[in-house]
């Protein structure tokens, strides 16, 4: 027998409103890559990063969600089985920041997590290299306190503290760790993703 573990597995899910930069921001932390040619998600893409936490390989998927509505039916099946959830909005659309309650609400009614009060979301204020900013820093820190998230921001485009999303991550799935069900559990449901 070996004593090597077998590789773990996160669900991770990107949600947010069209056009705040998820998919640009997905492809720059997993791939280094950015490209200014818009194309609208249809349905949902999904990429993977290895990372190492705590000498442990964990493997990201990453889940990229279209931003409109007529894709919100595709939400039950992608959501469930989520480790994190990353609620993105840009910071030059009050708008987008707006609807993020909406996101989060209707991401724990589809997802149905075991236990919502400590599910772990992570905030991302996207596309901070542009001067036009409408959301500052204190009102989105403010409001991820008020549910418990974690908030950092930066700019797929420019490339501006994409990496800080690792150290994000892995504070989350330390507090995952934690959970329950924890990364045991999820190895074992990472077979059914």
């Amino acid at each position: 027998m070996s004593d090597r573990k077998s590789p773990v597995t996160l669900k991770i899910i990107l949600i947010g409103s069209s056009g705040v930069g998820k998919s640009s921001f997905m492809n720059r932390y997993v791939n280094h890559r950015f490209t200014n040619m818009y194309r609208a998600t249809v349905g949902t893409d999904f990429l993977s990063k290895t990372i190492n936490i705590d000498g442990d390989a964990v493997t990201l998927q990453m889940w990229d969600t279209a931003g409109t509505e007529r894709f919100q039916s595709l939400g039950t099946p992608l959501y469930r089985g989520a480790h994190c959830c990353m609620l993105v909005f840009d910071v030059t659309s009050a708008a987008s920041f707006s609807a993020l309650e909406e996101w989060r609400k209707e991401f724990l009614i589809q997802g149905d997590p075991q236990d919502p009060q400590h599910f772990p979301f992570i905030v991302l204020g996207n596309k901070t290299d542009l001067s036009t900013r409408e959301v500052s820093v204190s009102k989105a820190q403010q409001w991820c306190g008020q549910v418990g998230a974690e908030y950092f921001e930066g700019s797929a485009k420019e490339d501006l503290d994409v990496e800080r999303l690792t150290t994000v991550q892995k504070t989350h799935i330390g507090k995952y760790r934690t959970f329950p069900d924890n990364l045991q559990t999820a190895e074992r449901n990472s077979q059914h993703l």
